[in-house]
């Protein structure tokens, strides 16, 4: 009786600390959202670059890819809920389904085996289907809602493209050339973040 006292204690005060710690890295990553910068040079200036995904990466290692998940819609909740929505939650929906998508791939690769190598591979192979998926995503959800929501001809939109590379005269050619790239170094700078700060974090997030 004494031990599965034990034992179910011990369950309560990880689940305790597992919900806590979430509930933490999804106000960071709420946070980071707002910590943003264009690279005009490399891609039009509307598509900004920011770190919040690194906080669903640090859940999906130390807690479990489940987690991670839960950082990225938390993130993107608290985001509808206190600064609301400018493209009708579509832009929310595509951040949170390269988020999860980041996150769950990096944390069930790291869960199999829990070794630094199977991390970065784990969080490579998440980058690669992050970039891959952010193709479609935009071309058939995410740009024809900025065409409705804002207004703005789609071929304003590739002009701006055109403006950096003229050759890219479809909206393909730009996701293709511009977006893809893009997304997977912004997924490898969380990557190199991650590995940076894990560390000196663990106590904190293994607690």
């Amino acid at each position: 009786m004494s031990t599965t006292n034990t034992a179910s204690t011990a369950m309560s005060r990880s689940r305790t600390h597992s919900i806590t710690v979430t509930a933490m890295l999804s106000a960071v990553a709420f946070a980071l959202m707002f910590i943003e910068m264009p690279i005009p040079a490399l891609i039009p200036s509307f598509v900004k670059l920011d770190i919040s995904d690194l906080p669903e990466l640090l859940a999906a290692f130390s807690l479990g890819p489940v987690y991670g998940v839960a950082v990225t819609f938390l993130k993107n909740l608290l985001h509808i809920l206190i600064k609301g929505t400018s493209s009708a939650y579509v832009g929310e929906l595509f951040n949170f389904l390269m988020g999860s998508v980041f996150a769950f791939t990096a944390g069930v690769i790291y869960q199999r085996k829990k070794t630094r190598a199977t991390a970065l591979l784990g969080a490579v192979a998440g980058a690669v289907l992050m970039a891959v998926l952010s193709v479609p995503l935009n071309y058939f959800l995410v740009y024809p809602a900025y065409v409705v929501c804002y207004g703005l001809p789609l071929e304003a939109i590739i002009g701006m493209y055109q403006a950096i590379l003229p050759s890219a005269d479809s909206l393909i050619k730009c996701l293709v050339i511009f977006n893809l790239p893009f997304t997977f170094f912004k997924g490898m700078l969380d990557v190199v973040l991650c590995f940076l700060i894990y560390k000196p974090l663990s106590p904190l997030l293994h607690k």
